[in-house]
């Protein structure tokens, strides 16, 4: 008896009593089959134990079903967010009946070159897009369709989606400002997301600064790098120079535990002394002490609309250039009206 592996279409269509085409047509869904047939020829695929030849249904649809995920590890990437949005990219793929290519190595253009000329994938979702991104020339050229989870500064020709984190900086002001807050900053991602110029971490920070300014509040703005030493220190040489500071809004998950821990030894109790808004998962914000006023970074939501959108374009489907997803504020424990005085 053959083992399941060396099983094909021949020996399912004579089990079956069929034609091997009506075996075809049965597994892919291409034609009409009746039900009592499409039963019999399944009943069969079941009791051989069949499985189609990826390597051969790829080679007859001149498809892969397979998709990149293209997603560099770089310093200061916060590792648990970015797998929330690789878990989901994949789980969402596997709806499509495609699997997910993971791509971490940092080769820029070369990379996505050598993506694009095999025959290893469909389509290509980017990740960690940068404003002046040296990749986004070369996605303009390539004949695989493309999707990037952020916004470079030229969007042109693109397919993008993401949280509108410019919004997302203003709706953390409006809040406090709503509270009475005066004097407030932004602890945002470590220096070397700026520096490199991530598209997110600028996006929050100018909406931040934008909403600041209209409602008259005095704004400062600082990266700040992770682990509870560096996070203590921060804060410190913070205060320090801005001891009027009411509210802190955090855009980086890593610090969000150790600012909480650390305010209170400095004498700024969490939110009699001080509110704190988070720009994070809404697990962070839910597992922090107190619980965090936040406006969560929506990963599973981002990532199913990266992939749907990439999905329609492999069917040559009209796609939007830009999906932005509105940011949602939940109000929780860390925040309250700034100390009289």
């Amino acid at each position: 008896m053959k083992s399941p592996d060396q099983v094909t279409i021949a020996d399912v269509a004579r089990h079956a009593g069929v034609a091997g085409s009506t075996v075809s047509y049965v597994l892919s869904g291409k034609r009409a089959i009746s039900e009592v047939t499409r039963n019999r020829v399944l009943a069969s695929v079941r009791a051989l134990g069949y499985h189609p030849n990826a390597g051969a249904r790829a080679l007859a649809s001149r498809r892969a079903n397979v998709i990149a995920l293209v997603l560099p590890l770089r310093s200061g990437m916060q590792v648990p967010v970015v797998m929330q949005f690789a878990m989901a990219v994949v789980t969402s793929a596997r709806r499509f009946d495609h699997d997910v290519l993971l791509v971490t190595s940092d080769e820029g253009p070369a990379g996505l070159r050598r993506i694009a000329a095999s025959a290893m994938v469909d389509g290509i979702v980017l990740m960690d897009v940068e404003l002046d991104d040296s990749r986004v020339p070369l996605l303009r050229e390539l004949a695989r369709p493309s999707v990037l989870i952020g916004f470079p500064a030229d969007a042109a020709g693109l397919t993008c989606v993401d949280l509108d984190f410019h919004r997302a900086g203003q709706v953390c002001v409006e809040h406090l400002a709503e509270l009475g807050h005066r004097q407030i900053a932004l602890l945002g991602a470590p220096a070397a997301v700026y520096d490199r110029g991530t598209g997110f971490a600028h996006r929050t920070r100018s909406g931040f600064t934008e909403a600041a300014a209209r409602h008259g509040m005095t704004a400062v703005t600082r990266p700040f790098e992770e682990g509870a030493a560096a996070v203590r220190q921060g804060l410190i040489e913070l205060l320090d120079q801005h001891p009027d500071l009411s509210a802190l809004v955090v855009q980086n998950e890593a610090a969000v535990g150790p600012v909480l821990a650390t305010l209170p030894t400095l004498g700024r109790r969490v939110p009699q002394d001080v509110s704190v808004v988070g720009i994070c998962p809404d697990r962070f914000a839910e597992q922090a002490s107190p619980m965090l006023t936040s406006v969560p970074v929506p990963a599973e939501e981002v990532a199913r609309q990266a992939v749907a959108l990439l999905m329609s374009k492999l069917r040559d489907e009209p796609v939007p250039a830009a999906t932005l997803l509105g940011p949602r504020l939940t109000v929780r424990d860390s925040t309250a009206a700034p100390p009289a005085g």
